[in-house]
């Protein structure tokens, strides 16, 4: 007996023609980008002529767009969905009229635009459906939501991507090593208000197959990867399952090292974990430590404390594994003051080789449907809402803070290319002027011979 999905499939193949397909990306964190890799392999066997364009790597090529029947393009990520819309108006130019899609974490962040479909969340399968539909000659713009899936996932497929020589490496014992880039679950237990993730998936995670998680591993370590980057929102949402995959990774390429993004109260109440996860080559940890001040935090329902963060950084370094803070220094409530106890910190905990200096100058974002926006006080900072920039404006109460924000972004980004501690001294001096402090009341830490283990690319939204 046929179940409904082999008779929805051939009635596919009898009624749908097959079309040539450009997915996009636009940016990844500087890595081979694994939502592109994903929906190809959603649409494997099915017979599709695809074709794909990383924007961060290649520049824009309208001979690949002239012979596509639809675009697809790749939003897991705020900057990606502003590029997005560059992109979208320079198909109307080259392509009017051909089915455009967004995929991934923001395609519904933007206001609707005619003629485009939003796919959130686990995107595979309404993809699939998308590309039918296109084939099919009635591509719709239906705005698609997570769906949370108790099978398997195909395993991505990167072979139409440029090579992982031309993406960001780890910086590790003074070399450069090719890393590779996999997901071990999707979505999140945890509600914080600021992150864009439990907008999409309300408090739920999505599982990866082991087999399909590590099947992915063994293909970049083919290409030339010597270090893996688990991109999971928190790699311990399920503790059990991470440690099955890590353990299996370390079993099948025991000299390849990874790095995990974890949340500060699981990196203290899974503190057991550390030790087996160091044995097996974890070298670092991404946490949002976020902010300083305990009020900030509860607001964001961060669920730690800044007691916390320093517990975490000792856990972590007990076990000979860094840990690379994430910082959002400037939100509607942050004080002069604020500011001041995150570099003190950033300083009296050893963290200038560990923080990238544009962690210290972001400002918070606010989609349409953040869930900032629940806040009862937001009538007081809110402005309106900016369509281009994808967020609401907002003001600090102290304009002084506005200013400083403005000026450690603007040394952020001219300074890409300093050494990370010359980077910081220079912000701080900046963060002292504008705190009436001395400069020198600051005390850092000598600079190590050989920085501490991290990625060439140092942008994290």
């Amino acid at each position: 007996m046929l179940c409904p999905h082999t008779i929805g499939g051939l009635a596919w193949r009898a009624y749908t023609r097959l079309v040539h397909l450009l997915f996009v990306s636009t940016y990844e964190l500087g890595r081979q980008p694994l939502s592109v890799a994903t929906a190809v392999a959603a649409l494997d066997g099915a017979g599709h002529e695809i074709t794909t364009l990383d924007l961060a790597v290649d520049e824009w090529d309208d001979s690949k767009v002239e012979t596509a029947d639809a675009v697809a393009i790749s939003v897991p990520m705020h900057t990606a969905t502003r590029l997005a819309s560059q992109v979208i108006e320079r198909l109307e130019t080259v392509r009017p009229g051909v089915p455009i899609a967004l995929f991934g974490l923001y395609a519904t962040v933007p206001d609707p635009i005619p003629g485009v479909a939003a796919i959130a969340g686990d995107f595979g399968e309404e993809l699939a459906n998308w590309v039918q539909q296109v084939g099919g000659g009635q591509p719709d713009e239906r705005r698609a939501t997570v769906r949370r899936r108790a099978v398997g996932h195909a395993v991505p497929r990167r072979t139409s991507l440029p090579p992982l020589s031309r993406y960001a490496r780890l910086l590790v014992d003074g070399e450069q090593r090719l890393a590779g880039y996999v997901e071990a679950s999707h979505g999140c237990r945890h509600r914080c208000r600021h992150c864009p993730v439990p907008v999409v998936y309300d408090g739920r995670i999505n599982i990866v197959d082991v087999d399909a998680v590590i099947a992915d591993v063994d293909q970049q370590v083919s290409a030339g990867a010597r270090h893996i980057t688990f991109g999971d929102p928190d790699f311990l949402n399920a503790p059990a399952h991470s440690r099955r995959v890590v353990e299996r990774l370390h079993r099948r390429h025991p000299s390849v090292t990874f790095d995990v993004t974890v949340k500060v109260e699981h990196i203290l109440e899974h503190a057991d974990i550390w030790r087996e996860f160091s044995e097996q080559g974890c070298i670092f940890v991404i946490s949002a430590f976020e902010v300083l001040n305990d009020r900030i935090l509860q607001m964001l329902d961060k669920g730690h404390s800044a007691t916390d963060a320093g517990v975490a950084v000792r856990t972590l370094r007990d076990h000979r594994i860094e840990i690379r803070p994430s910082w959002l220094p400037f939100t509607p409530w942050t004080s002069m003051d604020d500011v001041v106890d995150i570099f003190r910190f950033v300083a009296d905990h050893d963290l200038v080789e560990n923080t990238d200096p544009v962690q210290l100058s972001i400002r918070l974002l606010i989609p349409p449907g953040s869930l900032i926006l629940d806040l009862p006080d937001t009538e007081r900072w809110l402005e309106a809402y900016d369509p281009h920039a994808l967020t609401y404006r907002w003001t600090a109460q102290d304009p002084a803070v506005d200013q400083l924000q403005r000026d450690l972004a603007e040394l952020a980004e001219g300074g890409l290319h300093q050494p990370p501690p010359d980077l910081f001294s220079g912000m701080w001096q900046r963060v002292a002027a504008g705190a009436r402090i001395d400069p020198a009341s600051l005390a850092l830490p000598a600079r190590a011979t050989v920085g501490r283990p991290r990625m060439t690319e140092a942008w994290f939204c």
